[in-house]
């Protein structure tokens, strides 16, 4: 067997970054430039899409071989299978209630907040043609067809579409055939070290881009959607924004407390990845660094390498946390009726489609047609009401995403023996500076 390797060096000192070099401060200040512009001159915001739309697509480029290097070496290293079943087990254990607490919660404010009583609103005269596409798709969304869709075509063709679940599967498999390998597939090993390294020093080249990417997809957010949307449905923007905040201070909070750190320093940890979540409304965008800074933290490779991107399917809080609110919010502006057996047999569906999500802003919109659909109850057709604020939506459920699958990384490290607690302690706190990995600054 192949023993795991120190992934991280321990912390060491270094002179700090000036604070205009620091990337959270650019991508501030990007992002105050791209609001400013798209609220005065919108035109020309809405024209600043295509540098968001290409930042993102720069590290989508990255993140399947990332996944694929990172957790093909991570369980390589660990190099006992019964170990990577019990993180598997434990993960997806945690994943399942976290998700189902997020769902309750929305499901009970939404419920005492009523955001969308007194809308009457009348879904014939809805635009149904703006909502097709979406609706469409959802004749292939199913949970026997979401797990089918795990399995590739083709091993290459999992990384061309870069689908990240397909990547992951064919990285476990051929993780445990290098464990089963052992001693000889050291060279194997030793060629994914490197290009591990190199992908990483790759997306550092990217991130000097962040700051122009958050400034193009904040200026065409504020553009494009602007006072108007807040305007109309601002009750279930405030009402859905509120239940984020409850879950992640008073769910996520008290786990980080119960498991030893405070998640308000870790809040100020990914300060970088939160800011440019909330510009580009895509978690994606900071996959691979995630995967970097949750290491740094002290949580082992292996873990890091196996809870990551599979959080990014099956942990997201924050697209539960949307599903539940706006299908009721629906159910409530239609004027739909929902009994309590009705919303339990809503949540037990939202359990299962919720699943189906990537970690990107869109999907969330198709999956809540698919749920809908499922559902029947509520008109699959009023879901073109939220068409128009869908992003602003994520700008609460992609940081909450973000920040669920960070907590669960520590916690599940923690639960497995396999986090060095005064490490995260230490660059949680900022008493020590600890460099990133190599490639990562």
């Amino acid at each position: 067997m192949i023993s795991e390797s120190v992934a991280v060096a321990p912390p060491q000192p270094r002179s700090p970054k000036a604070w205009y070099k620091q990337l959270w401060v650019q991508v501030l200040v990007a992002m105050a430039v791209g609001v400013i512009l798209g609220h005065f001159y919108p035109t020309a915001g809405q024209l600043m899409q295509p540098l968001g739309d290409g930042f993102i697509k720069l590290i989508r480029m990255l993140i399947a071989p990332i996944v694929f290097c990172t957790v093909v070496l991570g369980i390589a290293k660990m190099g006992d299978m019964s170990k990577v079943g019990r993180v598997a087990i434990k993960a997806l254990i945690y994943f399942e209630v976290m998700t189902t607490v997020a769902l309750a919660i929305a499901m009970v404010i939404v419920n005492l907040w009523h955001p969308g009583a007194g809308m009457n609103v009348n879904t014939a005269s809805l635009d149904a043609g703006s909502v097709k596409m979406y609706v469409d798709q959802t004749k292939s969304h199913g949970t026997v067809n979401f797990l089918l869709d795990i399995i590739p075509n083709a091993m290459v063709g999992a990384f061309a579409e870069g689908n990240v679940l397909q990547v992951l599967l064919i990285s476990v498999i051929l993780g445990s055939t290098l464990v089963a390998i052992g001693k000889r597939a050291k060279p194997v090993i030793d060629l994914l070290d490197i290009g591990s390294e190199m992908l990483f020093r790759a997306v550092a080249i990217v991130m000097y881009a962040a700051p122009i990417g958050a400034f193009g997809a904040i200026a065409f957010t504020v553009g494009r959607y602007g006072a108007g949307a807040l305007a109309s449905l601002g009750n279930l923007l405030a009402c859905f924004y509120f239940v984020c905040f409850v879950f992640v201070f008073f769910v996520l909070g008290p786990m980080c407390k119960l498991f030893g750190f405070s998640l308000f320093q870790l809040i100020r940890y990914l300060r970088e990845e939160l800011l440019i979540c909330l510009a580009t409304t895509s978690s994606e965008a900071v996959l691979p660094r995630m995967l970097i800074k949750m290491e740094n933290l002290g949580c082992k490779a292996s873990v890091v390498g196996l809870v990551i991107p599979t959080g990014y399917s099956f942990n997201l809080d924050g697209t539960c946390l949307y599903l539940a609110s706006v299908a009721l919010f629906l159910a409530q502006a239609t004027n739909t009726p929902l009994d309590i057996y009705q919303q339990l047999l809503l949540l037990g569906v939202l359990l299962l489609t919720s699943k189906g999500a990537a970690g990107v802003a869109g999907a969330a919109f198709v999956v809540l047609a698919a749920t809908l659909s499922t559902v029947g109850s509520i008109p699959v057709t009023s879901v073109a009401l939220i068409l128009g604020i869908h992003r602003l939506l994520a700008e609460g459920m992609v940081p909450t995403n973000l920040l669920g699958n960070a907590v669960a990384t520590i916690v599940i490290s923690k639960w497995e023996g396999a986090l060095d607690k005064p490490r995260l302690d230490a660059v949680l706190a900022e008493r020590t500076p600890a460099p990133l990995p190599a490639g990562a600054h």
